[in-house]
């Protein structure tokens, strides 16, 4: 089977099922995995930066070293159940539809005018304290969390997919993963998750790109203000402490006619991010659906422009 086919019955497979909870799903297999080798190597008395960049390599050998197993064992057997290994292994990187049904969740619950059970429901996908958010804030907070997610949920596993299929976007995962886990800057990981930081930087860099410029386009097929999309990606895309985070999102605020960033609290901390994005309308809940449409838009295209590129000749 073509591997753009295989990739493409991925996405499908994402979007049929999303992740059940029943499944053991390989990224919290890899927190738990990275959660013993960090315990391990700080006990080790090793300095910090090297005992995270050993934690990081280790965390990569093994998601990178059981898929590849998993394909060699199922090709042996037959090469349709190493097709199906692929589909499925490729399955579990993608998030598109978990995506949509938690920021979906957030949208129900304001729409019902249930304020507490919002803030209990974006705090399953945001990292910032939700407890005394408004309604504008919460709806702010789930946008943000999908436009972010675009890249490291969606476009990023789709573009290492294609670039060295079902091992290359686990290994992607697992640099994500890693970086979620400790890429803090704050006292207990601005050593130890130095790597992870820097790692997921640059694996982030040509998919996060990628993303700003297709967002645009998909304003555009939706009907919303690609114009507006374009101008603002160019102008805030580097208004966020990531190198890489502020491109979907400066991309979906000019689409949606927004502004994104401020101030939230963290770890009891007040944070001010740069503001991205005009506030030609304060967000609402209608915004959360409107960006899980132009998240999905973006993804097709992504796998329509990338299976393009994979086409031989």
């Amino acid at each position: 089977m073509p591997p753009a086919l295989t990739i493409i019955l991925a996405v499908l497979l994402d979007q049929l099922c999303g992740d059940p909870r029943w499944l053991p799903h390989p990224v919290r297999l890899i927190g738990a995995a990275g959660s013993s080798l960090e315990n391990f190597f700080r006990k080790t008395g090793l300095p910090l930066k090297l005992a995270g960049m050993l934690t990081l390599l280790l965390m990569l050998a093994i998601a990178g070293g059981t898929v590849l197993l998993l394909l060699s064992g199922a090709r042996a057997l037959h090469p349709v159940a190493g097709t199906v290994m692929a589909i499925l292994i490729l399955y579990t990187t993608m998030a598109a539809r978990d995506l949509v049904s938690h920021s979906r969740a957030v949208y129900d619950a304001l729409q019902s005018h249930d304020l507490a059970e919002a803030r209990r429901r974006v705090s399953m996908i945001v990292g910032r304290e939700t407890d005394r958010l408004s309604e504008e804030e919460v709806a702010r907070a789930a946008v943000e969390s999908v436009a972010e997610s675009m890249v490291d949920g969606v476009c990023a596993p789709l573009f290492y997919a294609f670039v060295g299929g079902p091992a290359a976007a686990m290994l992607y995962k697992a640099i994500n993963t890693a970086d979620s886990m400790f890429g803090y800057k704050n006292e207990r990981y601005r050593e130890f998750g130095w790597a992870a930081a820097r790692l997921d930087d640059l694996a982030n860099f040509i998919p996060a790109r990628l993303t700003g410029l297709l967002v645009p386009l998909a304003a555009l097929l939706l009907g919303l203000d690609a114009g507006s999309s374009w101008r603002i990606l160019w102008r805030d895309r580097q208004c966020h402490s990531s190198p890489n985070s502020g491109h979907g999102e400066a991309a979906v605020a000019g689409a949606l006619g927004i502004r994104l960033g401020g101030s939230s609290i963290y770890f009891g901390q007040v944070v001010v991010k740069p503001s991205i994005g005009e506030a030609r309308q304060p967000v609402s809940a209608r915004h959360i659906p409107a960006a899980n449409r132009l998240m999905l838009a973006t993804m097709w295209l992504t796998l329509l422009l990338l299976s393009l590129f994979s086409l031989p000749g």
